[in-house]
């Protein structure tokens, strides 16, 4: 028996959109976590400096245009929609409208190239949560696994690299990806993802002088995150005798409020400080590589589905067999809604009904 794929599902953190969203989404984000009004308030500036809009959502919008164009090339009439983990439109909302178009079964890619609780699982979560809402007439989602290996992500961070190194070719460059806390990082293989990414990303690009930083960390200081952060790394390399940095933030899919506030404000600061020129390179956003890659994740055969211990939380994967793997389930197929013809279909992993 198998299930048609019949729209395309983008999942993504989400932003605020004007002042009066700021608090509100800031709260979302921190919901079970005890945070003072005074630390939510100190992150609300960043916002503000930047008028309370974050470049998120229409990161989003740009990158849900550019997959509706690359599926009409191929002749894919594929529906794509967005939904969101933190603030409008909310997964639950998306999923609610999904079923009523209609929709019985979409293939879900998130926003997030590596795999971590946050960054992975939970995104399945919040799938399975909103699909919950909805009740059990929502449609069924396969969401697609991180997609740090693949040639299109690869190939379009290498291509805005290199286009920073011609204009500071003798410039270290800074690798940098959102810390996560070390108790996260030890269930997950987000480190080990990221180097290997950052090596790649190196030698297609003839990068000699290279290190991965973290950044934009979070939480109590006396809690352990992922190092070295980016401040101490661009001090690092002024006390070696750089000039210049280029930082490349290979661990973000768009230019959100972790890069244009946390590096292009922040670290670009602290590089002015350390008489250090700063040359930022860009996200792979809608570049040409990462939305072919995108449809060609949605078209062709995935991935097998991550192991159940994948990405976990570290409790919960300390109480799990790391034999433990994901059951297989029944085949799946493409509804392309070929214009003028009769829906065509390929053959596709399993469409489960929950995540």
């Amino acid at each position: 028996m198998t299930t048609e794929i019949d729209a395309v599902l983008i999942v993504s953190f989400g932003g605020p959109e004007g002042p009066g969203d700021v608090m509100p989404f800031l709260r979302n984000v921190t919901r079970g976590r005890p945070t003072s009004d005074e630390r939510l308030a100190a992150v609300a500036e960043h916002y503000h400096l930047f008028g309370g809009v974050s470049p998120i959502n229409q990161c989003n919008r740009d990158l849900l245009a550019a997959l509706e164009g690359e599926l009409a090339e191929r002749g894919t009439a594929l529906p794509v929609y967005w939904g969101n983990r933190n603030w409008t439109p909310l997964l639950a909302d998306t999923m609610a409208e999904m079923r009523d178009d209609g929709i019985s079964c979409a293939q879900a890619f998130a926003t997030s190239a590596f795999g971590s609780y946050s960054g992975c699982r939970q995104y399945a979560e919040d799938i399975e949560h909103a699909r919950a809402a909805v009740g059990p007439d929502a449609p069924a989602v396969c969401k697609l696994p991180p997609f740090w290996e693949q040639d299109g992500f690869l190939s379009a961070v290498a291509d805005n690299l290199g286009r920073a190194r011609r204009a500071e070719p003798t410039a270290p460059v800074v690798f940098t990806a959102h810390s996560i806390p070390d108790s996260m990082a030890a269930s997950a293989p987000y480190e080990a993802q990221l180097a290997e990414a950052c090596r790649q990303v190196a030698s297609r690009t003839g990068t000699a002088e290279w290190s991965l930083a973290y950044q934009s960390r979070s939480g109590p200081p006396q809690t352990p995150w992922l190092e070295p952060d980016i401040g101490d790394e661009l001090e690092r390399l002024a006390g070696a005798g750089a000039e210049a940095v280029i930082v490349a933030p290979i661990g973000f899919v768009a230019d959100h409020m972790e890069v244009v506030y946390d590096l292009d404000t922040d670290a670009r600061q602290r590089a002015c400080v350390l008489g250090l020129r700063f040359r930022r390179v860009p996200t792979v956003g809608t570049h040409p590589a990462f939305v072919k890659m995108i449809a060609d994740l949605v078209l062709a055969p995935s991935p097998p589905p991550c192991p159940a211990t994948c990405c976990l939380r570290a409790s919960e994967a300390s109480q799990l067999p790391r034999s433990m793997i994901q059951a297989c389930e029944p085949s799946r197929s493409i509804n392309r809604r070929s214009p003028g013809s009769l829906a065509a279909t390929s053959t596709q992993p399993p469409c489960a009904g929950a995540v």
